[in-house]
């Protein structure tokens, strides 16, 4: 097997396969126009009609990029829709044409409408509707669509384009199945993995409620905690002694601060402006622009951070693991709420009304055995988080070996 990778990688054809415009394919598969084997129906129905406001709504907002799984789903009724939309049946798949580098596609399996932004997606009788939607998942199907799409400002795909990519496919139904078949294991596999994930998180928010307000406490803890005003346990940190050395970080609420190097999306910032930037060091908390959704973010890492933000130092001996956890808590961030100032959607909390708030100072024993617990449960969590991914990864390339007929499924 590894061999005849390496040849089609190579651009020679082995034994028992063929080659279509470039491309090696078994000679039982087929290298075809998407349009030869799917089709798309035009005309839009009213979201406001019986019995379509009774529907489900699918738009692209609902579909999870590169897996399928659609959430949040609502009838159109109740998200008040108006527009036109596309009917779909629970033979289609609903594939979004708006930023097909996003990878959003789904087999709905109900009857429902989707957004105008999406295609509901119909196979003939050459392919499955199950091979075909992994078909369309698969990352080549997605390179050629991205190609296609940057024609315009906002990449899009349109029904002609659409119809012009290309797929392999086995032309016995059977192979079809089979790849199906393991594909999916793979699936369910990743379900499962996720599921007990989410299970982890719902135990770690129950911890938090439980050890972060003293409801319960840990064996051998006793003393009872003290409450004082933030600014008694957090200073302001103002320091602009850097000359402009230093690199710069971002706030990021899942990842707390980090350098922007690390940062996927590119943040543009005016070099000149970084000497008026403020100094944070390792073990500093941070106050982003988006404090009212709980982000007070911990930082690892000595740097530089836009003066926008305000930056948190310790003044008496804590054990940062018990805040980094309480910043995050339900409580805290209903508390943080309350005295919270903004605009329109833009709140944010400045460092007098932070201060002013009320915090629980257990002893630091206390406080540290707090923080283990929580490290334990974060370590489970990032474990199987890094199985999810290795899951995946796997999947993904399993997928570039099963939908290009590079390794066949024997029978």
């Amino acid at each position: 097997i590894k061999e005849r990778i390496a040849m089609i990688e190579r651009g020679e054809v082995p034994e028992g396969y063929k080659k279509i415009k470039n491309i090696i394919v078994p000679y039982e598969w087929e290298y075809i126009k998407f349009g030869d084997v799917a089709s798309i129906p035009s005309g839009l129905i009213s979201p406001l009609e019986e019995p379509y406001c009774n529907y489900i709504h699918v738009g692209p907002e609902n579909i999870e990029k590169d897996t399928g799984r659609l959430t949040n789903l609502r009838m159109a009724k109740e998200l008040g829709i108006f527009s036109g939309k596309f009917l779909f049946s629970e033979s289609a798949i609903v594939y979004s044409k708006i930023r097909p580098n996003l990878n959003k596609v789904c087999m709905p399996r109900f009857t429902g409408i989707c957004s105008a932004d999406c295609y509901p997606i119909y196979c003939n009788d050459k392919v499955s509707i199950e091979f075909l939607f992994y078909s369309i998942l698969d990352e080549q199907f997605r390179k050629q669509a991205v190609l296609c799409s940057m024609r315009t400002g906002m990449p899009k795909i349109n029904q002609d384009d659409l119809k012009l990519l290309h797929i392999t496919i086995p032309q016995e139904k059977s192979e079809q199945n089979r790849i199906v078949s393991i594909l999916s294991e793979w699936d369910q596999a990743i379900g499962i993995k996720e599921k007990l994930l989410e299970q982890k998180k719902l135990q770690k928010k129950g911890l938090m409620e439980r050890l972060l307000t003293g409801k319960v406490r840990l064996p051998g803890f006793t003393d009872e905690w003290q409450y004082v005003k933030a600014g008694e346990i957090f200073g302001n940190s103002a320091n602009k002694k850097h000359a402009g050395i230093g690199e710069v970080l971002s706030s990021m609420q899942d990842r707390g601060i980090v350098p922007r190097s690390q940062v996927d999306i590119d943040i543009k910032y005016d070099a000149d402006s970084v000497t008026s930037y403020k100094k944070v060091e390792a073990g500093d908390f941070v106050i982003s622009l988006r404090s009212f959704q709980g982000g007070i973010e911990y930082s690892e890492y000595e740097g530089l951070i836009s003066p926008a933000y305000t930056v948190l130092k310790n003044k008496t001996d804590i054990d940062v693991g018990f805040y980094k956890e309480l910043f995050k808590s339900a409580n805290f961030i209903r508390r943080l709420n309350s005295v919270i100032y903004g605009i329109r959607d833009g709140k944010q909390i400045g460092y007098d009304d932070f201060s002013t708030l009320k915090l629980p100072y257990p002893p630091k024993a206390e406080q540290s055995a707090i923080a283990k617990v929580f490290q334990a449960a974060n370590d489970e969590i990032a474990v199987l988080q890094n199985e999810i991914t290795q899951l995946k990864i796997q999947k993904k390339g399993l997928m570039q070996l099963l939908l290009t007929g590079k390794v066949r499924v024997p029978c």
